[in-house]
């Protein structure tokens, strides 16, 4: 799509005589939250033309990175699994399919420029919860989604880099990509998410051993603190002696649920209950006192958040939802912050010619913000589905019904046994690689790994 058709598209969603105040959601009623992700997933599919003629399967528009057209699909594999509607699954097979890049591994070489760790991962992650979900296979000549999960996975463990800080995936791949001295807690939160959830799916140990050493650095380096805040980052270049202070829903939203899944993975252990505990109780720095509603801290109230960061609450209610069936006890505390962020969502949605267009400023959810896009959509979506939890079936494993095909070689150099079927010996090696991340615009030009402890 052109600039100016997106241009074009945009318009039409933000302009005109408004003929809604908003997306209609019975937040009890299962077929009123269906009815309203359903609306919420066709404006957000309007974003993206990868299926049309001249389109790239798997790029959304610019001003969109490409990390964020994963993150995308990634809802739309959680749009089927609480509704149960298959209307978008070719679009989202075909997409995440034709961004796998020659080795299978979301190492895509047209984006080398701005792939890093993250961005990776949010691509591996979608393939693993196609894995955990039980979402429709592909054919059986293209790449299976457990193998995909696995290839991003070999291909970061490699990269975790001894050279400074004690440890840690650095942000970006190739040194000539800004951030390249930058530890951040998303690119390793994701490889602990993701590691997590491959060693529940798969009972491999070296998975876990993989979470637990990531887990273990972040703590070390303070990037995890004594109240369980998750911080941004820090620079390798200090040493990550001084920290970027900022807080985002994305980082704490990833630990959570790798936290929860290593609760999960080790049957119910004292120490991974106590801190799937605390790092939900440190959520409460993302929700309001008075009403209990999501906002991004760090950015939202001031008017500052970019392209990226209008995003960042769809994954934090994602993994939030994730993390009631991985540790049950959680259930009550974060369906207490779902739901009324759920309903100041859809309130929130009340822009555009259509009158349904979502906004980001949920708690002040009387009248549309003015901003629009992929992220406002699939945050909105994300945190209404999210409450059909409680009535959709838990992720599945190798030995609970899961049909995935996994390849513990995968992105790695053939020196490791091939999984047969989709089972898993503890054993088995995990194979190599490296990784990637996002982009993540910065405030203003300042630098955030200058701020200090």
């Amino acid at each position: 799509m052109k600039v100016s058709q997106f241009v074009a598209t945009a318009t039409t969603l933000i302009t005109g005589a408004q003929v809604a105040r908003c997306i209609p959601l019975e937040i009890d009623s299962p077929d009123s939250i269906k009815a309203a992700a359903s609306t919420l997933a066709h404006d957000m599919m309007l974003y993206y033309n990868g299926n049309k003629t001249g389109g790239i399967p798997g790029n959304l528009p610019p001003p969109y990175y490409w990390w964020e057209t994963g993150a995308m699909f990634g809802a739309m594999i959680d749009y089927w699994y609480y509704t149960g509607d298959a209307t978008y699954n070719d679009v989202t097979t075909q997409a995440m399919l034709h961004q796998v890049g020659p080795n299978q591994d979301y190492m895509t070489p047209n984006q080398t420029k701005t792939e890093g760790n993250d961005d990776q991962a949010f691509w591996g992650l979608a393939a693993m919860s196609a894995a955990e979900l039980n979402y429709p296979n592909p054919p059986g000549d293209q790449p299976q989604w457990l193998a995909l999960a696995q290839a991003v996975f070999n291909t970061q463990a490699p990269r975790w880099d001894t050279t400074t800080c004690g440890g840690g995936l650095k942000w970006q791949i190739f040194p000539f990509n800004n951030g390249y001295n930058y530890k951040n807690s998303i690119s390793n939160g994701c490889f602990f998410n993701l590691g997590a959830r491959l060693a529940r799916y798969t009972g491999n140990t070296t998975y876990s051993e993989w979470a637990e050493k990531t887990w273990d650095w972040m703590l070390s380096i303070k990037l995890i603190d004594k109240n369980y805040y998750v911080y941004d980052g820090s620079d390798d270049l200090i040493n990550c002696t001084r920290l970027n202070r900022i807080q985002w829903t994305y980082n704490a939203g990833a630990m959570l649920l790798g936290a929860a899944t290593m609760y999960n993975f080790t049957n119910g252990s004292a120490i991974w209950e106590q801190r799937t505990q605390s790092l939900l109780n440190a959520t409460d720095v993302f929700f309001t006192a008075d009403s209990g509603v999501m906002f991004e801290v760090a950015c939202e109230n001031v008017n500052r958040c970019n392209v990226d960061q209008q995003s960042f609450k769809a994954y934090l209610a994602r993994w939030m939802a994730a993390t009631t069936k991985a540790a049950p006890f959680t259930y009550d505390a974060i369906m207490a912050r779902l739901k009324p962020s759920a309903v100041a969502a859809a309130q929130q949605c009340g822009g555009g010619d259509n009158g349904r267009t979502c906004g980001m400023k949920w708690p002040q959810n009387t009248t549309w913000d003015g901003s629009y896009g992929v992220g406002q959509q699939m945050a909105a979506l994300e945190v209404v589905q999210s409450n059909l939890i409680s009535q959709s079936r838990a992720p599945v494993t190798n030995t609970t019904g899961g049909t995935s095909k996994g390849d513990y070689s995968a992105g790695g150099n053939g020196d490791s046994t091939e999984l047969d079927d989709h089972g898993s010996s503890k054993g088995d090696r995990v194979g190599a690689g490296f990784l990637t991340t996002i982009v993540l615009c910065i405030f203003a030009g300042v630098l955030w790994w200058m701020i200090i402890d």
